[in-house]
């Protein structure tokens, strides 16, 4: 079953050129609810990597209307042979917002990577119930149980996609 109409989706379905398998055994078949409650949890807080392709960097550089080369010299790291968007002092993303109210928002967010358009559907998250109960310790949107439910070809298109994290 797809998210209700009523409220927005909050993981955008990515584009791939893989179709992905469905296996209607997992313990997730039924879909999973997640709503993104602004927390900011999943984009701070600890050091960590936002991976970057080539396309993510000009698509975030032409949003933000700089050079792609004075994007990447600001904004990206080089991890071996991979970039990673570059972290704050404190370890937040570098495009992570807060408001006075405690609620974050993300600068890119119309143009953030895929690595962040999937989450939570991660393939880490999804290996067992008790792995996604352990990440939605940190992520209170996948415990709403008023939240859009997602389908099992949606996760699964996230989970597959070849910039998905683990």
């Amino acid at each position: 079953m797809s998210a209700p109409s009523t409220k927005p989706r909050s993981v955008p379905l990515p584009l791939s050129d893989v179709n992905p398998t469905i296996d209607p055994s997992v313990w997730y078949a039924e879909g999973l609810r997640f709503e993104c409650t602004q927390c900011g949890n999943c984009c701070g807080g600890a050091p960590g990597y936002v991976w970057l392709t080539e396309d993510d960097m000009q698509r975030i550089a032409d949003h933000l209307k700089i050079p792609l080369d004075t994007f990447t010299r600001t904004y990206v790291r080089r991890i071996g042979n991979k970039y990673s968007l570059t972290e704050k002092f404190n370890y937040d993303c570098t495009f992570l917002t807060r408001d006075k109210n405690g609620k974050s928002g993300c600068m890119i967010y119309p143009v953030r990577p895929m690595q962040c358009r999937t989450w939570p559907f991660w393939k880490d998250n999804l290996k067992s119930p008790a792995a996604w109960q352990s990440a939605s310790n940190k992520c209170p949107g996948m415990c709403d149980p008023n939240a859009p439910k997602y389908d099992l070809p949606h996760i699964e298109a996230c989970r597959q996609h070849n910039e998905s994290p683990r």
